[in-house]
């Protein structure tokens, strides 16, 4: 009786043993920052007409490399930056509220696949803002400050008369603008939708133009399209663009 209680536990001790051992081959604890999402580096800024348009990518990894799967929101905080002398961006009350800006609903937000924009409209002319942004997951876990992204609201330009005119080559598009109150003319931005849809977040040109017209060859007989077209101006070393004009309709049109 007592070698059959000894080898039960024997058989126990060892049990026991290769328990303990296999947990010790599950690998390096993966520490807590590692698991949050990857800080946001290309938050940027651009005017147009009187708001800020706040852009930036949304993280698809955590810090420790690993994908993100739980990201649930942004918060965007901003602030006014004052005179060398009296600046403090570490003070408490340097930042305000941040704006709260989630996935499954973003209300104020635009989403555009894995870009995001945010159209700020409460700035004064020629104040300093400067933005950083925090990534949250659905846990509440935050990341780190993105990087700072700062500029001085200016005067937008006024907006453009357009008109349209359609043809069986092509659209052209014919526009004017009056010079702008501050800064200098740097030409225009033309944006193309189809008819009823909203126009896309970029223009059809890469760079200004600086003609007072446009040639749209489209690809497509009989469909509608919408254009609208802002004028740019250069204040300092940033380009601001105005609200959009009116809007014009044109379209391929089958030869006489």
């Amino acid at each position: 009786m007592a070698s059959l209680r000894g080898i039960c536990c024997g058989l126990i001790l060892a049990a026991t043993l290769a328990l303990l051992s296999g947990c010790g081959k599950k690998g390096p604890l993966v520490p807590p920052e590692a698991l949050v999402p990857a800080p946001v580096t290309n938050l940027a800024l651009a005017q147009k007409d009187g708001r800020f348009q706040v852009r930036w990518s949304a993280p698809s990894k955590q810090e420790g490399g690993a994908a993100l799967k739980d990201l649930a929101g942004f918060l965007l905080f901003k602030r006014v930056v004052l005179p060398p002398n009296d600046d403090c961006e570490e003070c408490a009350t340097a930042y305000g509220e941040p704006v709260k800006i989630e996935i499954e609903y973003p209300k104020a937000a635009k989403r555009s696949g894995n870009f995001w924009i945010y159209d700020d409209r409460d700035l004064t002319a020629g104040k300093l803002y400067q933005y950083k942004l925090r990534s949250f997951t659905t846990a509440g876990v935050q990341s780190k400050d993105s990087n700072r992204a700062r500029r001085t609201a200016a005067i937008p330009p006024l907006p453009p008369v357009l008109e349209a005119a359609s043809s069986a080559e092509a659209v052209t598009l014919s526009f004017v603008g009056l010079p702008p109150e501050q800064g200098t003319p740097a030409g225009y931005n033309i944006y193309r939708s189809k008819k009823g849809e909203e126009f896309p977040l970029f223009p059809l040109n890469a760079t200004p133009v600086t003609a007072n017209n446009y040639v749209d060859h489209l690809p497509q007989f009989g469909v509608p399209f919408s254009y609208a077209v802002t004028s740019v101006a250069t204040v300092g070393e940033e380009t601001i663009e105005s609200a959009p004009s009116n809007v014009a309709e044109g379209s391929l049109t089958l030869p006489e």
